[in-house]
């Protein structure tokens, strides 16, 4: 194996710390050339689709591949941001803010955001920050709940790229904060904003992506986790069991996918009667195609068509200071025992020290 070359190094340069938020991914452009690309590399990936690689490899390139990116390409096409992607452009601005926030409380490291799948890649943005001389690095994934399909995906990524690194800088991983106090208020908070607008529903839908159902017997925490989430936030906001309900979307293939379904549910909930029901998705910290396509789109149309008559979906925690703030706590937890605030000088601290010793012999 030959390792990449080391970027310049000056000695006596001081060591520096950084957060590297890690977030699934998107296409550079709505369009069928860019999903193809896309969807080559996140289906490609061993975490995300568990079958023999020689069968998926011809299944993806012989069906999915030349069917989905046009479709999807559409899709996309229907909630793209004059900035662009949307979960590109939230990821983006919640590490500007972190940092941000981060530089308040006194600690000097910096923060940069990387895709798992796309655009800037995991491996691009740590030898950018290993350039910069960063030896400490927090990877900090975007994913509340963990999952072998997602946060362990980022991991692989980070590993791979260690594996061809002959300096590997000091890592440490957040793998889950799903019963994060400050995640769970911050989308108290966030829902408590929409009743004071749009008043309380029928029914609040908690709705995280959901993984297949095997994915549970094999000892994946994320099914487990996401209850734990719904139950923490159910309690925060004083509802009753009754009040709301837990569902998973985003089904691919026919292979059985943890349950309830969301748009099942909701067709359900409408046609027994339920007339207003809010959707929150926790799962996603960043709005994206799942929540503003998937949901507020698709979903809310099933819901409509079955006999509901108000369908409000709830943003994501998107850019939120509650939400940022929750992550600065987070990222602070994790990066206890790193210096991240400047040290002294050593001739300043010599000269206090030998003004003092002055200062004692006078007296």
């Amino acid at each position: 194996m030959r390792f990449r070359p080391e970027p310049p190094y000056t000695h006596g340069q001081p060591p520096r710390t950084a957060v590297l938020l890690c977030n699934l991914g998107t296409p550079e452009a709505p369009t069928a050339s860019a999903l193809r690309r896309y969807l080559a590399q996140f289906l490609a990936d061993p975490r995300v689709v568990e079958i023999p690689k020689p069968i998926w490899w011809l299944i993806l390139h012989g069906i999915i591949l030349r069917v989905r990116p046009k479709k999807s390409a559409a899709k996309y096409a229907s909630i793209w941001m004059p900035e662009g992607s949307p979960l590109k452009v939230w990821t983006e601005r919640q590490a500007t803010k972190l940092s941000g926030w981060l530089g308040e409380r006194g600690h000097q490291l910096t923060v940069r955001y990387a895709m798992r799948y796309g655009n800037p890649s995991v491996a691009a943005e740590l030898d950018r920050l290993k350039a910069e001389g960063a030896t400490r690095i927090l990877i900090l994934p975007a994913y509340p709940q963990y999952s072998g399909t997602t946060t362990a995906s980022v991991f692989d990524a980070v590993y791979a790229w260690a594996a061809r690194t002959r300096n590997i800088p000091e890592l440490r991983f957040v793998n889950r904060y799903h019963d994060d106090p400050g995640y769970i208020a911050a989308l108290a908070q966030r829902i408590r904003a929409h009743w004071q607008s749009h008043g309380q529903p029928d029914k609040l839908v908690m709705s995280f992506h959901g993984v297949p159902a095997r994915t549970l017997q094999l000892g994946d925490p994320y099914h487990c986790e996401c209850h734990k989430t719904a139950r923490l936030l159910a309690t925060e906001l004083g509802l009753e069991a009754s009040q709301w309900q837990l569902t998973f979307q985003s089904r691919f293939g026919k292979a059985k996918w943890l349950e309830p379904y969301t748009e099942p549910t909701l067709v359900a909930l409408a046609q027994s009667g339920v007339k207003h029901v809010q959707v929150v998705c926790p799962g996603f910290t960043s709005d994206c195609l799942e929540t503003l396509e998937e949901i507020n789109q698709e979903a809310r149309e099933a819901f409509l068509h079955a006999g509901g008559q108000t369908f409000e979906y709830i943003p994501c925690l998107n850019d939120s200071d509650a939400w940022i703030t929750a992550l600065a706590d987070l990222a602070e937890r994790h990066l206890t025992g790193w210096p991240t605030r400047e040290l002294p000088d050593p001739a300043a601290l010599a000269a206090q020290r030998a003004a003092a010793l002055a200062l004692g012999a006078k007296q």
